[in-house]
């Protein structure tokens, strides 16, 4: 069987440039999202060889869901300009590697998607979509599944079930119930996930969800019928349109052959300098399907510690533990939040670490019935500014780019960060995957407590703040530690490196 690669280059272009640090080439000019759009299509090339394959990106200009409802995505900022910058050297990238790239006007690449998914599954052939986007599970079927690169996650019918809650066929009703709010159209007023699930176990589909309306009591009841003739609008802006005319074939999506020489080119000016050893047939420490990579001595298991984590609650803890960072060589920072979106996040907790296995946890921000004493968000925020404003108080983190815009929605500009173990692993083994609980199982030998086993998947998902203290607790102080910890193991094989140091 045929496998047809679909890749959605949107999707991962905005993820790449808020997830990856800030890397930029001798000129200044940044190249993070270029780095991450590149390295992941390197990866699933190998990871999943196919006779066809897309990279697919939204084209500029209005689409036919804004003929339909004005406020579509109304509430988007604008690109970031070092992002826009990035896009026109991406495209011209993925095209001289041989890629097909696909942006067809007036409609997004998740119609296009949407429209090859379907093409290809009546080939009869097996299809394969990277995404991030939750959105395109309405499109999984026995023939067409979702994996995404920067989690590692697969979806298939069972796998969208488990998360969601719903099997795929219903997702669109899923998300017309509880609404968009990345793509501004609103859903029923009050009613998330949990309700929806609850509403579409019980009913069925969307269209029964209606008919019973009536029977459905309490504010949510009244909101569903307030929002009646909504839904039809709603539900035909998230559904992804499989029947757009495009101007290429399901044959015209072969790899073709790679412009070497001006890949080489693009790589020398994106200072891609390991990529470049590798296009020139050096020994590289990248590992592709055409060369094995340079065997590098994994990190051996760290000494196992004892932990220590405490729960800062009082200002005599909070006031020991600024002595302990102001006087520390370098101490890991994290935050826990509202929102896995850096812009909108807010502040739940704050932990810190200093030394292996001892950790912090300072709670601001939790709310559930029952919960216990917290210090004030403002308060511990003023007693820790000076320090995190300190470009000469050395700091630490995992992907701390996204911390640095959490505390910049308080007005705090975090200063002195030194260290980022993403970026660390990143120059060390661009090839796998960096996110904390692998990297920690990776180069420690250390099984973490992951974010799901906090906060829940699918219908029993609960934001962070209504996690307990005590769960959050051991889990965020961990991340502290853990991020620590990794840098003790990583940081040693990247300075005995010196190309890697710049």
């Amino acid at each position: 069987m045929k496998t047809l690669l679909l890749v959605d280059g949107s999707s991962y272009l905005y993820r790449a440039f808020h997830a990856l640090p800030d890397l930029r080439n001798k000129q200044g000019k940044p190249t993070g999202a270029i780095y991450g759009v590149l390295n992941m299509l390197r990866r699933l090339h190998k990871d999943y060889p196919s006779a066809l394959s897309a990279c697919v990106f939204d084209a500029k200009g209005k689409t036919f869901r804004d003929d339909v409802y004005a406020q579509y995505k109304a509430n988007r900022p604008p690109m970031p300009d070092e992002l826009s910058c990035q896009i026109e050297p991406l495209h011209e990238t993925i095209v001289a590697m041989g890629w097909p790239l696909l942006i067809i006007e007036g409609v997004e690449a998740d119609d296009v998607i949407g429209t090859l998914a379907r093409e290809g599954e009546r080939a009869g052939m097996q299809v394969v979509i990277s995404t991030g986007d939750k959105d395109i599970t309405q499109l999984v079927t026995p023939h067409i599944k979702l994996v995404n690169t920067m989690t590692n996650e697969t979806l298939d019918e069972a796998g969208v079930e488990q998360k969601f809650g719903v099997k795929p066929e219903r997702i669109i009703d899923y998300l017309t119930l509880i609404g968009d709010s990345v793509d501004n159209v609103p859903g029923v007023s009050k009613v998330g996930p949990k309700t929806a699930v609850k509403w579409l176990t019980q009913y069925g589909t969307l269209d029964n969800v209606v008919a019973h309306a009536g029977e459905i009591g309490g504010v949510v009841g009244e909101n569903l019928r307030k929002a009646m003739n909504w839904l039809p609008t709603a539900k035909g802006l998230l559904t992804i349109k499989c029947d757009v005319e495009l101007p290429v074939k399901l044959d015209d999506l072969a790899l073709k052959p790679q412009e070497t020489q001006k890949v080489d080119s693009l790589f020398e000016r994106f200072d891609f300098k390991s990529w470049r050893k590798e296009l020139q047939g050096s020994v590289s420490r990248i590992e592709d399907s055409a060369a094995a990579p340079v065997a590098r001595a994994p990190a051996a298991p760290a000494t196992p510690v004892e932990k220590r984590y405490e729960c800062v609650t009082t200002e005599g803890q909070l006031d020991a533990w600024l002595k302990t960072i102001r006087a520390a060589k370098l101490t890991a920072v994290d935050t826990e939040t509202t929102s896995l979106d850096p812009f909108k996040a807010r502040l739940v907790g704050i932990s810190l670490s200093c030394d292996a296995g001892h950790a912090a946890y300072i709670p601001v921000g939790h709310q559930y019935p029952g919960v216990g004493d917290q210090l004030p968000l403002q308060r511990v925020l003023d007693k820790l500014k000076p320090w995190l404003e300190d470009d000469k108080a050395p700091k630490l983190g995992q992907h701390i780019k996204y911390d640095t815009h959490v505390f910049a929605n308080h007005g705090i500009t975090l200063r002195g960060v030194v260290h980022d173990t993403l970026l660390q692993s990143y120059v060390l083994e661009s090839h796998k995957p960096h996110d904390m609980d692998d990297l920690a199982e990776r180069h420690l030998a250390v099984k973490t407590i992951t974010y799901d086993e906090v906060t829940g998947k699918g219908a029993g998902h609960i934001g962070f703040e209504q996690v307990s203290v005590e769960r959050a607790t051991e889990y965020a102080a961990e991340d502290a530690d853990i991020t620590l910890r990794l840098h003790q193991a990583l940081y040693p094989q990247v300075a005995a490196d010196e190309k890697l140091l710049h």
